[in-house]
């Protein structure tokens, strides 16, 4: 008589191997997916900063257009202007203005001088109108003239502001 032996459907081992396999399945698929993401990022960082130094190089030009529009009064001047800030409103920038009044930023304003007749720390004229994005970096600082003798600090305003002296 033949006495047959029952055999397993899988040894334990080969279990084992298969779930070790699936683990490692799940983790190249994870580290897969991690990579597309970071990938992802960088591009997208990538993209800002190009986006950042044209845009910076593109200012100027703005600068120059409304200041012929300004003085010629031309309404294709004006077509033209309004066509270029909204590209850049497009593109996710926003204008960064100062009134007189207004308390001085450090993380917006730049100073380009201090005038006497005002009240310390607040805007005097905004010189300069500068550009950020709405979701990171200023790209061009709004040139201001403040009130005072000394340029305010960051961390002077803020101080100041812990006080009670800005409004």
């Amino acid at each position: 008589t033949l006495k047959m032996k029952k055999k397993k459907p899988f040894s334990d081992k080969k279990i084992q191997e298969e779930n070790q396999l699936k683990s490692q399945l799940i983790r190249a698929l994870a580290d897969y997916d991690n990579l597309t993401k970071r990938v992802e990022k960088e591009k997208t960082s990538w993209l800002k900063l190009a986006s950042f130094r044209l845009i910076e190089k593109l200012l100027p030009i703005l600068d120059n257009l409304e200041a012929a529009e300004n003085h010629l009064k031309d309404h294709g001047l004006t077509l033209a202007t309004a066509q270029f800030r909204d590209v850049l409103k497009e593109e996710g920038l926003v204008e960064i203005l100062a009134k007189t009044g207004d308390s001085f930023d450090p993380e917006v304003h730049e100073v380009v001088e201090l005038v006497s007749g005002g009240e310390t720390g607040r805007v005097a004229e905004l010189v300069l109108a500068g550009w950020r994005f709405e979701e990171g970096p200023v790209v061009r600082f709004a040139k201001v003239k403040v009130y005072g003798d000394k340029i305010p600090k960051k961390e002077d305003l803020d101080r100041e502001m812990l006080r009670g002296e800005y409004a």
